[in-house]
């Protein structure tokens, strides 16, 4: 069998090495647009199942043509080719892994994966991805959810100025997320809200005090998950920081509208994103990742409430980010899952539903322990 890693950033060469060392009877290629990354991670990786290859994703047709004989791919690109990835996949008839933020709805695509007989699972990483599995065990085990509430972040350590936060992952998905209007339920309706509003303050088990606004994560849940009367996921920073980054979008360091700079047409978009790049990017401090799922509901006639904890740091010892950990390895198990027959629905298959197998729930779990990714489970 063969699998192919698209895209080798932070992320994706973390899944790559994992998917790798899991799974060694399969070969394992890296591709990536800048064939010196693809070469670097391949040679970093150092196994004999591990190869690299040149692959511009915003081609199509090359890239169609570059997936064919692959049997599953996971996909780690930008927000702005997910989808083209996922239609490339399905002409190519390969399985598809995804973590890309895509402002496309990755359902339309179903009825045309399921003809072609291909899998794929869109936004497999932490948030959406754990969240959503998460979820689907929550709800599987109700006779009916009534609220479902999402709050998570990746943060550094401590607190580190300007931001109060240091980059872990794509700027470009970073900027997305907080410009992009959240869509939650809200009195058993679907409704946009401001990014970045419904700011409040928490106290997180282990981490201490946080502040929490809504972004636009729930994705497929707002398709999968019905007749609920209250859904939203907030994102967890450090206090302070909403204020900041809003500043920062009013002024419009965010808008993609490319502005006239002595004779130049630069995107202040682009530049803040290289921006973010250059100053937030500190490898030398560690980062904490914390998500809290709580789903309420009704089971038996009586009113529960079942709730997931994670907290997961740095690997100091591998140089692994808690946020690539958190979203790399849930994309390599998924993926391995798949290689392995144990998720046999074609069609797009959002990861809640997975969730809602328990024998797949628990395997997924169990897969994240032997990584050192715990997950607490309480119910109340």
């Amino acid at each position: 069998m063969k699998a192919l890693v698209l895209g080798c950033g932070n992320i994706g060469s973390i899944a790559a090495e994992d998917l790798a060392k899991s799974l060694s009877s399969i070969e394992v290629v890296v591709a990536d647009k800048d064939e010196n990354r693809a070469r670097k991670v391949a040679e970093r990786i150092d196994r004999k199942n591990v190869s690299w290859i040149q692959i511009d994703a915003a081609n199509q047709n090359k890239l169609t043509s570059s997936l064919k004989g692959f049997d599953i791919v996971a996909g780690f690109l930008p927000a702005t080719l997910g989808y083209r990835l996922a239609e490339a996949c399905i002409d190519a008839k390969s399985d598809l892994v995804d973590v890309s933020f895509m402002k496309e709805n990755p359902l339309t695509l179903n009825n045309k994966a399921a003809k072609a007989g291909v899998t794929i699972i869109p936004d497999c990483g932490l948030a959406p991805g754990i969240s959503n599995i998460l979820v689907g065990n929550a709800v599987g085990k109700l006779d009916k959810a009534k609220s479902i509430h999402i709050l998570v972040g990746g943060l550094p350590e401590k607190p580190v100025p300007p931001l109060g936060y240091t980059i872990t992952w794509s700027p470009e998905s970073l900027i997305d997320e907080y410009t992009r209007k959240a869509r939650i339920v809200r009195n058993g309706k679907i409704m946009e809200v401001e990014a970045l509003s419904g700011l409040e303050q928490i106290e997180f088990p282990n981490v201490g005090k946080l502040e929490a606004f809504y972004t636009d994560g729930l994705r497929n849940l707002l398709d999968t998950i019905k007749d609920v009367e209250e859904m939203w996921e907030k994102t967890l920073r450090y206090p302070g920081h909403a204020e900041k980054i809003n500043l920062l979008r009013t002024l419009g360091f965010f808008e993609e509208e490319p502005v006239d700079i002595e004779g130049a047409r630069l995107s202040p978009r682009k530049l803040t994103a290289k921006l973010f790049q250059l100053k937030l990017w500190k490898p030398e401090i560690g980062d904490v990742v914390a998500l809290k799922v709580e789903v309420s509901g009704v089971k038996g006639g009586k009113q529960v409430s079942r709730i997931y904890y994670l907290v997961d740091c740095y690997d100091s010892v591998r140089n692994v980010t808690a946020m690539a950990r958190t979203t790399a390895y849930p994309a390599s198990i998924i993926a391995q899952l798949m290689l392995k027959g144990a998720v046999k629905q074609k069609g797009v298959i959002p990861p809640e539903l997975l969730g809602m197998s328990e024998n797949v729930f628990r395997e997924f779990l169990g897969e994240l322990e032997n990584r050192g990714i715990r997950i607490k489970e309480e119910t109340a």
